[in-house]
């Protein structure tokens, strides 16, 4: 776009007003839109054989045999860690459940435990009654 006067002269207001009229209706003008198709679907129906013959694919193949056989072996030892693991995971689960019937498992054998130690310090005391008589225990003797 020329922005100056052909002439060499400066715009009038009224000039300038009238090219920044023009300028602007040409740029927010709207543009046509095209009118050609941008997709196309086929509706005929498609014959279930056709007259082509078939063609002979070649079998090439993108993965060597090893890295198949690597790939399978691996499967295999992450489908066997996973079945170790769960197996781990559900026998530690089972071993840290704390349930009703645990605790008291737990604790009854505790005091099942406390008490023996108590009954078996009683008859340790009660073996050595101690008289004092003379300075010496009942029985005779130290021990």
């Amino acid at each position: 776009m020329d922005f100056h006067p052909s002439t060499g002269r400066p715009m009038s207001e009224s000039e300038a007003a009238l090219k920044a009229k023009r300028i602007l209706e040409a740029a927010y003008r709207p543009e046509p839109t095209p009118s050609f198709p941008t997709s196309f679907r086929d509706d005929s129906p498609v014959p279930r054989f056709g007259t082509t013959p078939p063609v002979h694919q070649d079998d090439r193949r993108i993965v060597p045999a090893w890295a198949a056989g690597i790939a399978v072996a691996s499967i295999g030892v992450g489908a066997g860690v996973t079945g170790i693991g769960c197996g781990t995971w559900l026998v530690l689960q089972g071993l840290a459940s704390v349930t009703l019937y645990g605790v008291l498992m737990v604790t009854l054998r505790q005091y099942e435990i406390r008490s023996d130690e108590l009954a078996g310090a009683r008859r340790r005391a009660s073996r050595k009654v101690m008289h004092i008589q003379d300075g010496q225990e009942a029985g005779g003797g130290a021990g």
